[in-house]
């Protein structure tokens, strides 16, 4: 597409002005700040280190919000929950060497959730470049390779020039569907070399839109409408796209029950009488999707969880619309549609015709009853009474952030998210510590509702750090630690594959004790006093701290 120059912003004389003739003392690093600036950052998140000292000088420089976390991959897991909630670019910035390696398990997390996260990394200085051996600290061989199978993709900077340009393409990129983690890395010496280059202005960085192709759709909502027994899948793509309306006007249209993902939780009203919820490890909700003679899955690619770890067989027509080219047709042969969900259901929704189906309601209400006997023959009870105090107390518009342990485990299934993207866990990469300081980045994104935070023991361990982060920016952020003395999903996974446990019990601090030296207010509680405790917790401004000792179990899986 060709660009008129008489359509480009004219600058006026003062702007002019301020172009030639910039301000002085200015470096690298504020062609750093100025670049997220114009593109509409407003917070970054990170962790100096010495080569990345030129971008934290020149922050306060500028308008940015500098929110500093204790450990890499923690300041990730901010930027990833910011991402999420946001659906805006959250930069992160990183130093070279072990403070870039540190960062890589949130960057998993990031690629894995489609979340948007922009790393900027320092590197050695230019002359270290090239894969010789010259000793500087933090050398690596090659810092990229690190993290190129990570990330959606890699921009190298060696002259101060060239540092707009290439935070822009990353930006670009972290925002074309599907959202996804970038990596910016710049030498030392670029970023502290003095700049007479112009204070860089607003820039134009438009993620390429992913739009469905016509004739698929048409051959898609000609199956739907005909379907005897259609069903939807949503997933983590539904709520990336903010599509969520689409979706219910869609399964209203064509009566079609929906079962959202654990990465799409929330995608679908809870209560709505076509919706299955997300029970996806049951082998009756199993059942009924295999049953299905159409099913459209939409934002999902149907991996190891999603498919109750690789059992689904589905025997109708699958429609897999997925942004990821990767995931298209990935494990089952499908209609694949390359598309952002949002535009596809957008266009399905026009093109299929109305379908209803008087018996739908029913069968939904069966599958429903089935897992519900299930579930309650294995007296569970103390689980599904600390799930239900958690729901009672959460505020329906209040995000929550739950790290890998039984009690997510539970919520994936049985937690009514209620608004779309304000459930959200780490079950894309699945690893441990991601909860609190998710969290974290939530609070900085909207401080004006209060998070919460659900870790076990054993992964409030990998964050006890950012309690230090939460009182020193006092964010409004409640984390609620599930005390059973160890790793305990890892404790039943061991016991029933090999009848004992081994590395899974756990010496821990006391919480509470814990949480006061930081200046954080603390209380135990007890599954009785969780609902009244955590309700007063959220409601008071501040961090806050609410330790349950319980020793939780899982429902008995069905895949085995």
């Amino acid at each position: 597409m060709s660009h008129d120059h008489d359509d480009r912003p004219q600058l006026t004389a003062a702007q002019a002005a301020a172009v030639l003739n910039p301000p002085a003392g200015r470096n690298g690093g504020d062609l750093v700040v100025e670049s997220l600036q114009g593109l509409g950052a407003t917070t970054v998140f990170g962790l100096p280190g010495q080569h990345a000292l030129g971008m934290f000088d020149a922050l306060r420089r500028s308008s940015l919000r500098y929110v500093g976390l204790r450990v890499e991959n923690n300041a990730g897991f901010a930027a990833d929950a910011y991402g999420r909630i946001t659906g805006e670019v959250a930069p992160l910035l990183l130093s070279t060497g072990p403070g870039a390696l540190t960062s890589l398990a949130a960057l998993q997390e990031a690629a894995a959730a489609s979340a948007p996260v922009l790393a900027i990394s320092s590197q050695i200085p230019t002359a270290g470049l090239g894969g010789g051996r010259h000793g500087y600290l933090h050398e690596l061989r090659d810092q990229q390779a690190s993290v190129r199978d990570i990330v959606k993709s890699v921009h190298t900077v060696r002259a101060a020039s060239q540092i707009p340009s290439a935070i822009a393409a990353a930006w670009e990129s972290a925002l074309t569907a599907p959202h996804g983690p970038v990596w910016v890395e710049i030498p030392q010496d670029v970023l502290l070399a003095e700049t007479a280059l112009p204070v860089v202005s607003a820039m134009d960085a438009t993620p390429r839109e992913l739009y469905p192709r016509p004739e698929l759709t048409i051959a898609a909502a000609h199956l739907l409408s005909n379907a005897e027994r259609p069903v939807i899948i949503a997933g983590g793509g539904v709520v990336r796209s903010d599509a969520s309306g689409k979706l219910r006007a869609l399964a209203e249209k064509i009566d079609a029950p929906v079962v959202t993902t654990f990465g799409g939780k929330g995608a679908f009203p809870w209560e709505h009488p076509l919706s299955l919820r997300s029970w996806l490890e049951d082998r009756h909700t199993t059942d009924f999707l295999e049953d299905a003679d159409v099913l459209l899955v939409v934002g999902s690619g149907l991996g190891e969880l999603s498919s109750n770890y690789h059992t689904f067989r589905p025997r109708g027509q699958v429609i897999q619309i997925e942004a990821d080219a990767g995931k298209l047709e990935s494990n089952h042969p499908a209609l694949g549609i390359h598309s952002d969900a949002r535009e596809a259901l957008a266009d399905l929704l026009e093109a299929v015709e109305r379908r209803e189906d008087a018996g739908t309601a029913d069968r939904v209400r069966t599958v429903l009853e089935k897992v519900r006997v299930r579930i309650e023959a294995q007296e569970l009870t103390l689980e599904q009474q600390v799930l239900a105090a958690v729901r009672e107390a959460l505020p329906d518009a209040a995000p929550s952030f739950w790290d890998m342990t039984i009690l997510a485990y539970w919520a994936w299934s049985a937690f009514d998210a209620r608004r779309p993207n304000t459930m959200h866990s780490a079950q894309g990469a699945g690893g441990l510590g991601y909860g609190f300081p998710a969290a974290i980045g939530a609070a900085a994104a909207d401080p004006t509702k209060p998070v919460l935070a659900v870790s076990g023991d054993g992964g409030a361990m990998y964050s006890i750090a950012e309690l230090a982060t939460v009182r020193q920016y006092d964010l409004p952020l409640t984390w609620l630690i599930v005390d059973d003395g160890g790793y305990g999903i890892l404790r039943e996974y061991m016991t029933g594959a090999f009848g004992e446990t081994t590395g899974t019990e756990l010496a821990r601090p006391d919480f509470v004790a814990l949480a006061e030296s930081f200046g954080v207010p603390a209380v135990r509680t007890s599954p009785e006093s969780l609902a009244a405790d955590l309700s007063k917790a959220l409601a008071t401004p501040g961090p806050s701290v609410v330790v349950l000792p319980a020793l939780l179990r899982m429902f008995e899986p069905t895949h085995l």
